[in-house]
């Protein structure tokens, strides 16, 4: 999760006209709300061990908010900066309402009640095999670093466990760990000793562990508070395309959620779980934009993968880690230490972790009929148009963030762009309108439908309860339209 705030923080303000200072806050800004958020999910939303994470889906709109003020004149680039931020807060909070509406309103609900093992099998795998420009093509910016990495925790985690029987658990949960320090402490001393003195940018940037200058710019003691770049500025042209990215999120979060329950053991998550989730990330994106976050937020991905890494499936320590992203997130220069970890050496364990969930996906062809052609076809369409249409998007986007769609309103512009970059949104409509009209009537049973209806409903399997209850009663006080 720290890489990833990290590398949209390193990417958006720059651009934005923030200094290193600049920096530092939106990295603690991001990690504050990225832990009230998590605590949301956990405590009343999903109820599921997630961790919620910066997404990467709003980097178009806001790149396109960027470009609205980066030809204006501005008495000094700190002052860009904050107006880029004010209006970036703006469209948060409108645009989160879409995200409200369609989680309570039980909109979300109801059409995941459309999906069939056949349609998750791809929305999962696109959830981890979507995301493999963070993984390999990231760790090379450094493989002196990002290739022993991934060595190193395979050795570590898989096969050292099984050669010392005594230290399996140990290593299960805590070689990862130990594994980050061993190479960030290489990484350490090839900085001091003057190994990347006389190398290129990029590769200072990479590989060093000061280039970020975090540590010397975050203050010790900051507290995130609402509208600490100042009023927010409302544009309609901003806020509809950020409304694409909040519908990405919501196709996101929906794949991951699948693969969470999956790994934690939970049976996958009802419609009426999905809606409040969905309906909580929303009041969620709201606070993001009163706290001035600089993009919101998703499940993360990367910690759905250490479930099943660790197999630690536990809400409790999920809610327990929360503490220290609260800590970092006030204490700066503790926080800034952990992020001046390379980036490469988060590329080699998003290699893992993306793998894994990838591999989830698959497991739900086990509830499907195999040998059906119907089947093979609707899942091989949609996985391959879920990784080949964003891809094509992305590849043909310019540094700036303009996408291949290119017309006279650049809100429609935004608002396509985001959504068709997203190979799990992409995957979810692909796949629910084929396996929704392709033999849908004659086809029950090879969909897999009898065993998964029983978990689309409240009271469909008496596990549904155990799982997904809200705590302390609460349910008692919650009007049944909003559960």
């Amino acid at each position: 999760m720290l890489g990833s705030i990290v590398l949209i923080a390193s990417t958006l303000v720059p651009r934005m006209g923030g200094d290193h200072g600049d920096k530092a806050r939106v990295i603690q800004t991001l990690l504050f709300m990225s832990a009230i958020n998590t605590l949301l999910q956990t405590f009343f939303g999903s109820r599921l061990p997630t961790v919620m994470n910066p997404s990467f889906a709003y980097m178009l709109p806001v790149s396109s908010i960027i470009n609205d003020y980066s030809n204006r004149t501005f008495k000094s680039e700190h002052e860009r900066f904050e107006v880029t931020m004010r209006t970036i807060q703006g469209s948060l909070i409108v645009s989160s309402f879409i995200n409200i509406f369609i989680g309570y309103s039980r909109a979300w609900g109801s059409c995941t009640r459309r999906f069939s093992p056949i349609v998750i099998v791809p929305v999962v795998c696109v959830v981890g095999l979507g995301l493999f420009a963070r993984g390999f093509p990231l760790l090379a910016n450094c493989v002196e670093l990002g290739l022993p990495m991934l060595i190193l925790l395979v050795i570590t985690q898989q096969y050292l466990r099984r050669i010392i029987p005594r230290a399996h658990a140990v290593l299960e949960r805590f070689a990862l760990l130990l594994c980050v320090g061993i190479v960030w402490s290489f990484a350490a001393i090839l900085t001091e000793a003057g190994a990347y003195n006389n190398v290129g940018e990029q590769t200072k940037q990479s590989c060093r562990t000061d280039h970020s200058y975090l540590i010397s710019s975050a203050p010790w003691i900051r507290i995130s508070y609402p509208f600490q770049w100042g009023a927010p500025i409302f544009r309609a042209s901003h806020v509809f395309g950020m409304m694409g990215a909040a519908i990405v999120t919501t196709a996101e979060t929906t794949g991951t959620l699948f693969a969470a329950a999956r790994l934690s053991g939970a049976t996958p998550p009802p419609a009426h779980v999905l809606s409040s989730s969905i309906g909580l990330q929303g009041i969620g994106m709201l606070l993001e934009g009163i706290f001035g976050a600089a993009v919101g937020t998703t499940a993360s991905v990367e910690n759905v993968g250490l479930l099943g890494l660790t197999h630690i499936g536990s809400r409790r320590v999920v809610q327990i880690s929360t503490a220290f992203m609260f800590f970092f997130s006030i204490f700066g220069k503790f926080g800034a230490f952990f992020a001046s970890i390379p980036l490469p050496i988060f590329a080699a364990i998003y290699c893992v972790l993306f793998g894994i969930v990838a591999a989830v996906g698959i497991t739900f062809m086990q509830f499907v009929n195999n040998n059906s052609l119907r089947n093979m076809y609707v899942v091989g369409l949609s996985l391959f148009l879920g990784i080949s249409i964003p891809q094509y998007f992305i590849t043909t986007t310019t540094a700036d963030g303009v996408g291949p769609v290119r017309t006279d309103g650049i809100w429609f512009d935004d608002w396509l762009n985001t959504i068709f970059s997203s190979s799990p949104t992409v995957a979810i409509i692909v796949g629910t309108l084929l396996d929704n009209t392709l033999d849908a009537k004659y086809s029950v049973d090879d969909r897999g439908l009898a065993w998964w209806k029983a978990f689309q409903h409240r009271n469909g399997d008496v596990r549904n309860e155990e799982f997904y209850s809200l705590p302390l009663r609460i349910r008692e006080f919650v009007p049944t339209r909003f559960l």
